[in-house]
């Protein structure tokens, strides 16, 4: 690569880690809705592929180490995957123990990161001889993987019952402004759909505000207080491996190696069977839940990695729910990354695995070392000074905006249909996975019956 790229990835990724260590910190940030916009709008800003890498990778890998602070401090998840692990951290904060679960944590998080990104690398060497075949067959793979993660979803009736109905919505929107000739019939609607999808819990939670009803419903908790004790800082940079316990080590790297290798399948699930198989046997409660922490961050992050890194290296389509999720602007950001020229295109394999080192490593630099030192005072400053409303605010415009960038006035309204009905269905046990692969299922779907 060119001396001057380098400097620019370099920079990204700085930019990236600095801002997502203290996104991730404020709790309730959802991996997709933060992440996803931002690489949009990145691409759609003409910024090169190389920095969009690496501001992802970064991005993701301060974003992963650092939401599990909240579920230290306060019993709150930083993210939708930081949630299955409350329980173990609030094991280890009655017992007095929360910079504990914050150091086991980020020290698994290193690990996944470590773990799968040469991994991932391997494993998306090894499917390139079959990509053509996997892409001229993705209109049915991505349908059969509608259906698959319908299986796993908690509403599983429902989320295949659905599977048909909002794909008539996507592609019925999609018409509609070919017919008043709102874009040109040469023009997909993408980005604004996907990002309907990912704020739709967000938005209905605001439409029922609006009901008296139902706000008088709701109970009023006040002021929330937490207590942060004041710890002994670590001196020199902090050691993974010796933050954890070899039994520990072991099991987030044997978590990393099987959430990398299942890439293709939801994040959380995996999460939660790997972390609960791998410590259902300790029967000490402070030892197991600081071995399923640092397991399960450990998977959480090898599975978001390789979700990431292994479509993006061997297909060019968003074959995992990670990659249709929060890398979606990775693969499809009309018009300037499409299905058939993306970063997948631009880049070679060994670019995207330099680009993605110098990402992850500058944000495993900077961001671990600034938890495991300064957890407690960044805390204490994102706790007092960013209200989760003005990240949902600064998001939401931000979606308004490229909504309007991409069929004008009505696609606002367009959008906010598509997040009224997503939010419904994810409110009744429909995850993101089924809703975001129908999106892309949907032209093939809808097409078998013509």
């Amino acid at each position: 690569m060119d001396p001057a790229i380098i400097i620019q990835v370099v920079v990204a990724s700085i930019l990236g880690a600095g801002l997502y260590t203290l996104i991730g910190i404020a709790p309730g940030t959802d991996e997709t809705a933060v992440l996803a916009p931002v690489t949009i709008a990145l691409a759609l800003l003409g910024f090169s592929p190389y920095v969009i890498l690496a501001f992802f990778m970064s991005a993701i890998v301060a974003k992963k180490l650092t939401d599990s602070i909240p579920v230290a401090v306060a019993g709150i998840p930083g993210g939708v995957m930081s949630a299955p692990m409350v329980e173990h951290a609030m094991t280890l904060k009655e017992h007095g123990l929360p910079d504990k679960s914050i150091k086991k944590m980020s020290s698994g998080s290193v690990i996944g990161t470590l773990v799968a990104i040469p991994l991932s690398f391997i494993v998306g060497s090894l499917i390139i001889p079959y990509a053509d075949t996997i892409s001229e067959h993705s209109g049915l793979i991505f349908t059969l993987g509608a259906v698959f993660l319908a299986l796993l979803a908690k509403n599983k009736i429902l989320s295949l019952l659905i599977i048909i109905p909002f794909g008539i919505l996507l592609q019925g929107l999609q018409h509609l402004y070919w017919g008043l000739g709102i874009i040109p019939e040469d023009t997909t609607i993408f980005v604004s759909f996907f990002l309907g999808i990912t704020i739709g819990p967000i938005v209905i939670s605001l439409i029922e505000l609006i009901d008296k009803n139902h706000r008088d419903s709701l109970p009023f908790l006040g002021k929330k207080e937490i207590q942060i004790k004041k710890n002994k800082k670590e001196k020199g940079f902090p050691n993974p491996f010796k933050i954890l316990d070899k039994k520990e080590s072991g099991s987030s790297v044997l978590g990393s190696v099987i959430g990398t290798l299942t890439f293709f399948l939801t994040p959380v699930g995996m999460t939660v069977f790997i972390g609960e198989f791998m410590t259902r046997h300790v029967k000490d409660p402070v030892k197991r839940a600081s071995r399923a922490l640092a397991t399960m961050d450990a998977v959480t992050n090898a599975s978001y990695i390789s979700g990431t890194m292994i479509p993006l290296i061997a297909i060019g389509l968003p074959l995992s729910p990670m990659a249709i999720g929060p890398a979606a602007g990775l693969f499809n950001a009309p018009p300037e990354f499409t299905p058939e020229h993306n970063i997948h295109h631009l880049l070679s394999p060994m670019e995207m695995l330099t680009v993605s080192v110098i990402g992850a490593v500058i944000a495993l630099l900077f961001t671990y070392y600034i938890i495991v030192r300064y957890a407690q005072n960044i805390v204490r400053f994102v706790f007092k000074y960013i209200p989760h409303e003005a990240l949902i605010g600064l998001f939401s415009g931000l979606v308004v905006m490229l909504a309007f960038m991409d069929a004008g006035f009505l696609n606002i309204f367009g959008t906010l249909l598509v997040a009224l009905v997503a939010g419904f269905l994810y409110k009744n046990g429909v995850n993101y996975g089924v809703m975001f692969m129908v999106l892309y299922a949907a032209p093939w779907l809808l097409g078998a019956f013509g």
